[in-house]
C-alpha cells in the first residue's frame, strides 16, 4: 500500500471561529498519526472566511507541538507572496524544532483574490513571474552556507529541509522534473491536467540530490462515512464551498444539506461533477475500491486526502474508515 497522508485547510464552520479551527485541526493531527498517516500538511490561503490557515507556519507549529511521528508541512506555501529568505528562516525554524519532520511544499497561485495578493509582498517584477527563480533562492538559502556568502538564512541554512513543488497545471509538472523534486498535483480541486501533468513530470524528471527517481502525490477526497447516503451528504459541505467561491460570495463551511443539490444550475452542477472527479465518498466497500481504481489509473506514490466535512468528529470519523480499509496501521 502506497502512503496516505491528510491535507488540512483548518476549516473555520458556519458558528464556529478561528480559535475552534485550529483547535480540530490540532486534534485532527493527533488522530491521524494514530491511525496510521504520513504526512499532515496546511496550506496557505488569505481572505477566506472558511479557511484558518493563512498563517500556514504557524498553523503548522500547532500540529507538529501535538504531534511525534507524523511529517508536518506546507501544502503549500505560495511563494510569490513571500520573500524567500523570510521562508527560508520560518522553515529553518521549524525544522530545528522538529527535526526531520518539517516539508515545504511550494505553489506560485497568490491563495487568494487580487486585491489580498496585492496587500501581500509580490515578489513579480515587470510582470516576469520569478516564481522559478524564487525556489532556486530558498533551495540555496536552506543549504549549506558557502565562503564568502552575504545573503544568510539564520535560522535556515543547512536545515536542507526538503521541497516540493506544488501545481495544478503542467508548469509545476515541468519546474518538478527539471528540478529534481518531488511533485504534488492538486487533483482534489483541479483534476483536468492531472493525467498530463504526471505524464511530463515522469518522462522529464532530472536527478538530484534530493531525490533520485520521481515522486508523485496526488490530492483526493474523502467523505467516507457508515453508509453511501452519509457520506454524500457530508460532501456536500464542499459543493456549498465550491459553488460559493465561484459566485464570488466565500463563506464559512456550511452544514450538510440534503436540498443542496436541487437548488444548482445546470452548469453548477456539471463543474461540481468534474471537481469531484478524484473523490472517494460513501461506505467503506465504495471507499476502498474509488481510492484502489485511483491508484490504480494514476500510478500515484502517495495520495494526500482532504476531507472538508463540516462536523469534526465525522471528518474524524473519516478519516480512520480510510484508515481502516486501506490497513494503514
Amino acid at each position: 500500500m502506497i502512503p496516505l497522508s491528510v491535507l488540512d485547510l483548518a476549516p473555520i464552520v458556519e458558528g464556529g471561529d478561528v480559535a475552534q479551527a485550529l483547535a480540530n485541526s490540532r486534534d485532527l493531527a493527533q488522530h491521524t498519526e494514530r491511525f496510521g498517516y504520513h504526512r499532515f500538511w496546511l496550506a496557505e490561503h488569505h481572505a477566506m472566511p472558511g479557511i484558518a490557515s493563512a498563517a500556514t507556519a504557524l498553523t503548522i507549529m500547532n500540529a507538529a507541538q501535538a504531534t511525534k511521528t507524523i511529517r508536518v508541512g506546507a501544502g503549500g506555501i505560495m511563494l510569490p507572496n513571500h520573500a524567500p529568505i523570510i521562508i527560508a528562516e520560518q522553515f529553518g525554524t521549524l525544522e530545528a524544532l522538529f527535526p526531520g519532520r518539517i516539508d515545504l511544499g511550494l505553489g506560485r497561485a497568490p491563495g487568494g483574490d487580487g486585491l489580498t495578493a496585492r496587500a501581500l509582498r509580490r515578489t513579480l517584477v515587470g510582470g516576469e513571474d520569478r516564481f522559478p527563480q524564487d525556489v532556486l533562492e530558498l533551495q540555496a538559502l536552506l543549504g549549506p552556507s558557502e565562503p564568502g556568502q552575504r545573503l544568510r538564512s539564520v535560522p535556515g541554512e543547512g536545515s536542507n529541509t526538503p521541497l516540493w513543488i506544488l501545481g495544478s497545471s503542467t508548469f509545476g509538472a515541468q519546474l518538478a522534473a527539471a528540478l529534481g523534486l518531488p511533485f504534488a498535483f492538486a487533483s482534489h480541486f483541479a483534476p483536468a491536467q492531472m493525467m498530463s501533468a504526471v505524464e511530463i513530470y515522469r518522462s522529464t524528471f532530472r536527478p538530484s540530490e534530493q531525490l533520485q527517481k520521481p515522486y508523485v502525490m496526488l490530492g483526493f477526497n474523502i467523505f467516507a462515512a457508515p453508509t453511501d447516503d452519509e457520506g454524500r451528504l457530508l460532501a456536500t459541505s464542499l459543493m456549498q464551498a465550491f459553488v460559493s467561491l465561484r459566485r464570488g460570495e466565500p463563506r464559512k463551511l456550511q452544514p450538510p444539506n440534503p436540498a443542496f443539490e436541487e437548488s444548482l444550475t445546470d452548469m453548477e452542477r456539471a463543474q461540481l461533477e468534474q471537481v469531484l472527479q478524484c473523490s472517494a465518498i460513501g461506505a467503506q466497500a465504495t471507499i476502498k475500491t474509488s481510492i484502489e481504481a485511483f491508484i490504480a489509473r494514476t500510478g500515484a506514490d502517495e495520495l494526500i486526502l482532504a476531507s472538508h466535512i463540516y462536523d469534526h468528529s465525522a471528518r474524524v470519523r473519516a478519516y480512520e474508515i480510510v484508515a481502516k480499509v486501506m490497513a494503514l496501521s
